[in-house]
């Protein structure tokens, strides 16, 4: 892996990991609209893709390598003292996930790197991707980020809480200013094939068979990437919630049985729905943030479903081009 070190003096340096992915990448091209930011993307493209970046440009450079690796992301940071992490790399997805617990275990080394590293080369703030799934099954509704208590029980779960906590520890003993986003199914044109509304629109334009664990009353609350996008860069640029987490997501829940409907109805298609067994674990039944601090961030009503249905399908789903 080489590195490059730039001659241009910009204002800001930032390095988001994992930044070929869906979310990531959505945000490193958002951040890279102002010129005075230069964005590095490290990602070791084990589930990004690179294609997911549309473009590289002097302000915004792609660099292989893989955060787990102390010796690589040491290297990067070194070469570039970057005043502001965004910490997105993760094995995702439940499927994935579930399959693969020990992979998932191996990205407790990504944080405590990035922790290590950012407080000895002067990183001002790390902005660290969780997840809903920090609060398990929930025991109340709305999901308040400060008061519900979190309820972790899958490697990937667990592995998004002992994250949460790494930054904690090392704001208090080290100073290291963190800001935690706790996701909620952020969905868009790029998210890849294996997540649900990918994988539901992908069978519904070829006509084939869209199947769904049990009877499909689990809930889920959908945010558009633009949404998700506007929200954490506002949060980074006004420095809001220093050393504190906010819920990322809609607010209005639907039925995986709706969503499929739904799907059906926009791409009028033939698919049948099959129901197959409920998954043994990782399935919850609801998901709904208490998103008010979000919504008052971007003061504006977040993307209904419906209209992010279609805006993926005129934009083109990306992962359809394997057809």
């Amino acid at each position: 892996m080489k590195t490059i070190v730039s001659r241009h003096s910009f204002k800001r340096k930032i390095l988001v990991t994992g930044g070929a992915g869906f979310i990531a990448s959505s945000l490193a091209e958002k951040l890279a609209q102002d010129p005075d930011n230069l964005i590095i993307i490290i990602d070791n493209l084990s589930t990004g893709s690179f294609n997911k970046i549309s473009c590289q440009t002097e302000n915004l450079r792609f660099i292989k390598g893989d955060v787990n690796d102390y010796k690589e992301i040491l290297e990067v940071m070194l070469s570039f003292q970057f005043n502001y992490v965004f910490h997105y790399a993760a094995l995702v997805g439940v499927q994935r996930t579930q399959e693969n617990p020990v992979s998932v275990l191996k990205d407790i080394r990504g944080i405590e790197n990035i922790c290590r590293i950012s407080k000895n080369t002067g990183v001002q703030r790390v902005f660290y991707a969780s997840s809903s799934e920090v609060y398990g099954e929930p025991v109340e509704f709305p999901q308040n980020a400060h008061t519900t208590p979190l309820n972790s029980r899958l490697p990937y779960a667990i592995v998004k809480n002992l994250g949460e906590a790494y930054l904690r520890s090392y704001s208090k003993e080290y100073n290291l200013d963190f800001t935690i986003f706790r996701f909620f199914n952020t969905y868009g044109p790029k998210q890849s094939k294996d997540f649900v509304i990918s994988k539901f629109l992908i069978a519904a334009l070829r006509n084939e068979d869209i199947t769904i664990y049990g009877e499909g009353q689990q809930t889920r609350t959908f945010c558009y990437i633009d949404d998700n996008i506007e929200a954490t860069t506002k949060i980074a640029y006004s420095d809001l919630f220093i050393n504190d987490v906010v819920n990322i997501g809609n607010s209005v829940e639907t039925s995986i049985i709706d969503l499929a409907d739904l799907i059906i109805k926009k791409t009028n298609s033939k698919s049948k729905i099959i129901h197959l067994s409920p998954l043994e674990d990782g399935d919850m039944t609801r998901r709904l943030p208490d998103n008010s601090e979000m919504i008052q961030i971007i003061n504006k009503p977040l993307m209904s479903l419906e209209k992010g249905l279609e805006r993926i399908l005129e934009k083109g789903l990306f992962e359809l081009n394997d057809f």
